[in-house]
């Protein structure tokens, strides 16, 4: 008897991709360079707000290896239209022109307004010092708030206001709600810019073919085929003449979900120069010259019962777009209106959205976009009416949960979610952290007078994963479709390749595939090849972002070998002259049941290529396609708690103990799940601790280099504990949800939930991240004045 194997779903499969990366056999943007090769620098404004006078390019052309110096107005006629945004997300948002360099008026410091293309890099930034531009400043604006004040200066004179867009959402009636509650409280919370910081810089490479008038693009980007399409229509190329290769990239965190003015230069100028053309970003220019993630202020109102049940929820934010609209610049708040609501239950609820213009920077996505927003003002909140009703902020979540569901459930929001089971992973996050010894230690150390205070911040947290149905995307007036393709076929040898239109840059795709793969097809992972992150190989596809990849991209793999396998199954009765429903199908063989006549699906892949004795009609060979569009979103959800010390006479705060438990439905490999959170976790703690994009009043960025913005270390991060819960989803046939963004968006309000808890019977009971130690030192002297 054949002995059936364990599934590979599930295991901790070693990450196939690390050992070249490890050893320093990774392919980088930047490690290509084609012969004839040339180089470029973008001379960037110095200033947030003004208009361009005149630009002296003289000395600059005339620079050793310079090969042309350009304006905005000399590469006006290379593009048929601006950089586009993808999230409209009303019929009367404003929306300003873009250009891959600026005519006329910079609105942002970066803003490119001339291109230098020399024979080394060094040559052209060093004849980029050389361009004199002339600016006429103007005022900037730098405050969200303040840009809508009467009388505030404009970004964009030509629409007489900083108002981009308002965007409501209102289910139940939320006065009704706050007049029959006996408690309301309000807040108000900052999501402050930060910058993506991947180890990678942006890059990008374009080559002309040597036949035919096409491209190759390499750039280190999340979404080759966003490139692509996107490419084509600024710079009037057919998207049949452009070919996106994302090498091996080194880090996106929603930075690298977008495409740039850079890109599209590099195109147009190799096409104008017929030669190959490289941008490699510095990390300056990455501070101010590519996408900020978060930049909102939240003004949250909850009304509750004198027991803690709450009744109602109103939300108004204001979201900062900067000086233009991105890709996602617009939807990325818009995007959280869903998850406000929490895992709670209750019956009213009113959300609306302002988008703002400001002379800064454009924001974008970035890890937990929308998302981690909404629960670190939900969460904050939370913790503001359990002070206001003086219950425990534990108690008072748990009252409040959805009750368990495993098919899809409204909330709130007037969504639905797929799949919840909330109490148990909180509980068991509270087990973990002893919740109860925590509290009487706290207690205690109050008692006897203890400078260093003990915290505990929870971060209840549900996401909208799995990014998205195409009909939702067109509903909210995403101008993209929300399926994700596979192709899955086996050679003749018998081994498979699988063709992903995701495309990974460190979340393991290519194990994780073919683990899915290998279980389906009945072989092992060691012969699978997956094969992604370039438009020529793999046409179709939507990309990776929004914890998509595995319940979109991966469900596009599993439908594809479910694909082959029927058709196998149809060739193998063939073959064994036996009826389709009197075989069995495991461990890869095909066998009749109660006979010893059996095939292997390796053996039906070489007949299947051979083609000489398939069923009438078949096509030869074991191939199949597979689009996926989801009928929902996933739901993963979690519940984080932070344990901290702190130094009442410093202000510091030291994570004494983090604990994670999180549901991401069933779960293909447990080692990248981890290791998705602990990077996720890293980054909500960086947030919250530490990291904080700056300007001045006239627009000018604080933290422009790395000795000023303050990233943490290895050293600064605690050790985390983790333990995973599944609740399947019923949105996919694998039951999976998806992990990427998770740690990002539970971690920050547990961080900053923790420090306030600390401080709270010391009088303080606000504070916005990053809750730095001059921070909390300065509001703990501010209460010790009032009392």
């Amino acid at each position: 008897m054949t002995q059936t194997r364990s599934p590979f779903v599930g295991q901790s499969l070693p990450r196939r991709e690390d050992e070249a990366l490890l050893t320093g056999r990774g392919t980088w943007t930047d490690d290509i360079t084609p012969p004839g090769t040339v180089h470029l620098a973008i001379v960037r404004s110095p200033v947030a707000h003004a208009r361009i006078t005149g630009i002296d390019t003289t000395a600059a052309r005339e620079h050793p290896g310079v090969v042309a110096v350009l304006t905005g107005e000399d590469v006006a006629g290379e593009f048929v239209a601006g950089i586009p945004t993808g999230w409209p997300v009303t019929e009367d948002i404003l929306v300003p022109e873009h250009m891959p360099l600026a005519r006329g008026e910079v609105n942002h410091v970066g803003d490119g307004v001339a291109v230098v293309v020399a024979t080394s890099p060094t040559a052209a930034r060093d004849a980029s010092e050389l361009v004199v531009v002339d600016y006429d400043e103007l005022p900037a604006v730098v405050d969200v708030e303040a840009a809508l004040e009467p009388g505030a200066p404009l970004v964009h004179e030509q629409f007489g206001t900083n108002h981009c867009y308002t965007w409501p959402l209102a289910v139940g009636d939320v006065d009704a709600a706050f007049a029959e509650a006996d408690v309301v409280v309000e807040g108000r919370y900052v999501q402050q810019r930060v910058l993506p910081s991947p180890m990678e810089t942006r890059a990008v490479v374009v080559t002309p073919d040597a036949y035919g008038g096409g491209f190759t693009v390499h750039t280190a980007t999340q979404v080759p085929h966003f490139v692509r399409d996107i490419l084509a229509a600024i710079c009037g190329v057919s998207d049949t003449k452009l070919r996106v290769v994302a090498p091996d990239v080194g880090g996106g965190f929603g930075a690298k979900l977008n495409v740039y003015a850079e890109e599209a230069l590099a195109l147009v100028l190799a096409r104008r120069l017929r030669k190959p053309v490289k941008w490699t970003e510095t990390r300056s220019e990455h501070h101010v010259a590519t996408t900020h993630g978060r930049g909102q202020v939240q003004y949250m109102t909850v009304g509750a019962t004198k027991d803690g049940r709450i009744l109602g929820m109103r939300i108004r934010l204001v979201a900062d777009m900067g000086a233009y609209l991105q890709l996602l610049t617009p939807g990325i708040a818009v995007f959280g209106a869903f998850t406000y609501c929490g895992l709670y239950d209750f019956g009213a609820y009113d959300f609306e959205c302002r988008g703002v213009f400001t002379n800064l920077t454009p924001t974008d996505a970035y890890r937990g976009a929308g998302r981690s927003e909404a629960a670190y003002a939900h969460e904050r909140i939370l913790d503001d009416l359990a002070r206001a009703l003086e219950m425990d902020p534990a108690e008072l979540r748990l009252r409040n949960l959805h009750p368990a569901f495993s098919e899809p459930r409204t909330v709130p929001s007037g969504v639905l979610y797929d799949s919840g089971d909330y109490e148990p992973c909180m509980r068991r996050a509270l087990e973990l952290v002893d919740y109860d010894a925590l509290r009487a230690e706290q207690a205690e150390r109050r008692r006897r007078g203890d400078h260093v205070e003990l915290g505990i911040g929870i971060g209840n947290f549900t996401e909208s994963g799995g990014l998205s149905p195409s009909k939702v995307a067109a509903g909210v007036r995403l101008q993209s479709g929300g399926w994700e393709a596979a192709t899955v076929r086996m050679t003749t040898a018998g081994r498979a390749e699988v063709v992903t239109g995701t495309s990974p840059h460190g979340q393991g795709h290519e194990t994780a595939w073919a683990q899915i793969t290998a279980d389906a097809l009945g072989i092992d992972p060691a012969d699978i090849e997956v094969l992604h992150s370039d438009t020529m190989i793999a046409p179709f596809g939507r990309d990776t972002y929004g914890s998509r990849s595995l319940a979109v991209g991966g469900t596009a793999v599993f439908g594809a070998a479910e694909k082959v396998v029927s058709k196998a199954r149809t060739i193998a009765a063939h073959l064994l002259e036996a009826a389709e429903e009197d075989l069995d199908f495991a461990d890869g063989r095909f066998a009749v049941r109660g006979t010893d006549a059996a095939v292997t699906i390796q053996e039906v892949a070489g007949a299947a290529s051979l083609a000489a004795n398939l069923p009438e009609g078949m096509e030869p060979n074991l191939t199949a396609d597979y689009h996926f569009d989801p009928p929902n979103f996933t739901w993963p959800f979690g519940t984080h708690v932070c344990v901290v010390e702190v130094d009442t006479e410093t202000g510091f705060t030291t994570i004494r103990r983090f604990v994670a438990v999180d549901d991401c439905g069933r779960i293909v490999n447990p080692t990248i799940v981890d290791g998705q959170l602990h990077g996720g976790i890293a980054q909500g703690i960086a947030q919250a601790l530490y990291e904080h994009a700056t300007y001045d009043e006239a627009g000018q960025p604080t933290t422009a280099t790395m000795a000023d913005y303050a990233i943490p270390a290895a050293s600064d991060l605690p050790g985390f504990d983790l333990e995973q819960r599944v609740t399947p989803s019923p949105t996919n046939p694998m039951g999976v949800k998806g992990i990427g963004e998770s740690g990002a968006i539970g971690s920050s309000p547990a961080v900053v939930n923790a420090v306030i808890d600390a401080v709270a019977a010391r009088g303080v009971t606000h504070l916005d991240m990053p809750t730095t130690p001059q921070q909390v030192w300065r509001a703990l002297a501010d209460a010790a004045k009032v009392s």
